[in-house]
C-alpha cells in the first residue's frame, strides 16, 4: 500500500507514532511511504528512513523547492506542507494510481486494507466530512453551494484521475483570490473544488474525531461506546489545535496514544 505524508521537522516525533501504529496494526502488510518536503535536513529524512526501513516497509522522500506554495496562507497551527497534497498527482511518480494520504496527528487502530481499496474509480478523492463542523463551514462557503465539508487529513487519492481532471492553476488562482477565506487553508481548497468529486467515507470508521467520543456514543444510541471505537475504528484523528504530544492534552484517548508513542520513541 502507498502512503503518503507531507511535513516539516515539528511533526517528526507524530509521524513516527503514527506510523508505529500503522505497522503494528497491519503486520501482514508491506508499505511505501512517500515523504513530499521543502524544509527537512539530510540527517532528518536519513532518520525517519532507518524507522520506516526497520518495520520492512519502504520508504520514498521527495524535496520540493521551498518556493512552492511560498505565498500561500499558513495560519494557527498549518503549516504550508498541508498545500503538498493538492499537487501530489504532480509530484508523486507517475505510475502510483492510488496513495492513502495520512496526517501524522493520526493513530492507525486497525487494519486499513478495506479503506485502501476502496473503489474510487469515478471520484478523485474518499474522505470523510465531520457532522459536528459541517454546518458552521456550510456557511462560510454558502456562495459556493457546499453540501458538505471534508476533511482533508485521511485522503484516499485516485491520482490517475487527479492527471486528468485537475489544475493546478486553479489551485492557485484560488488561493491568491481568496487568501482571507481560508481558515483552514488546504482543506477549504480541496471543498471548494473538487467536494463533489469526493466519495463520503463514514467518519467514526475512517476519520474519527476524538473530540466528539460522546457525541458519537450519544447519537449511535451508546453504540459507539469506547469498546466499539477501539475494535471497528481504522483511524483516529487528534483533529484540532490541541495535540495528544503536549503535556497539556486531556482528552479522551491520551492514553491511547501514549502507549503507541512509547512504542515508536522510546522502545
Amino acid at each position: 500500500m502507498n502512503i503518503l505524508v507531507t511535513l516539516n521537522s515539528n511533526y517528526i516525533k507524530p509521524l513516527k507514532v503514527m506510523l508505529k501504529s500503522l505497522f503494528i496494526n497491519n503486520p501482514k502488510d508491506t508499505f511505501t511511504i512517500y515523504l513530499i518536503h521543502s524544509s527537512l535536513t539530510d540527517a532528518e529524512v536519513s532518520d525517519i528512513e532507518a524507522f520506516i526501513t526497520s518495520h520492512q516497509s519502504h520508504f520514498r522522500p521527495i524535496k520540493i523547492d521551498d518556493s512552492v506554495f511560498a505565498n500561500a496562507p499558513t495560519l494557527f497551527h498549518y503549516p504550508k506542507e498541508m498545500y503538498y497534497r493538492l499537487l501530489a498527482y504532480k509530484l508523486l511518480p507517475q505510475d502510483i494510481d492510488r496513495i492513502l494520504y495520512l496526517d501524522p496527528d493520526i493513530l492507525v487502530i486497525n487494519p486499513i486494507k478495506s479503506l485502501y481499496n476502496t473503489d474510487i474509480d469515478e471520484y478523485l478523492f474518499a474522505a470523510a466530512y465531520h457532522n459536528m463542523v459541517k454546518g458552521i463551514n456550510r456557511l462560510r462557503f454558502m456562495p459556493y453551494k457546499i453540501d458538505t465539508y471534508y476533511n482533508s487529513g485521511v485522503l484516499l487519492m485516485n491520482l490517475k484521475r487527479h492527471r486528468q481532471e485537475i489544475d493546478e492553476e486553479e489551485i492557485y488562482k484560488f488561493i491568491e483570490n481568496t487568501p482571507t477565506m481560508l481558515l483552514m487553508p488546504d482543506q477549504d481548497i480541496l471543498n471548494v473544488l473538487f467536494a463533489k468529486k469526493i466519495k463520503n467515507l463514514d467518519e467514526k470508521y475512517y476519520n474519527y474525531d476524538v473530540r466528539y467520543f460522546h457525541y458519537y456514543r450519544i447519537t449511535s444510541n451508546n453504540i459507539w461506546d469506547m469498546d466499539y471505537v477501539i475494535k471497528n475504528t481504522q483511524i483516529l484523528h487528534f483533529c484540532g489545535r490541541k495535540k495528544p504530544w503536549r503535556k497539556d492534552y486531556r482528552g479522551k484517548f491520551h492514553s491511547l496514544y501514549k502507549h503507541y508513542e512509547k512504542q515508536a520513541l522510546y522502545p
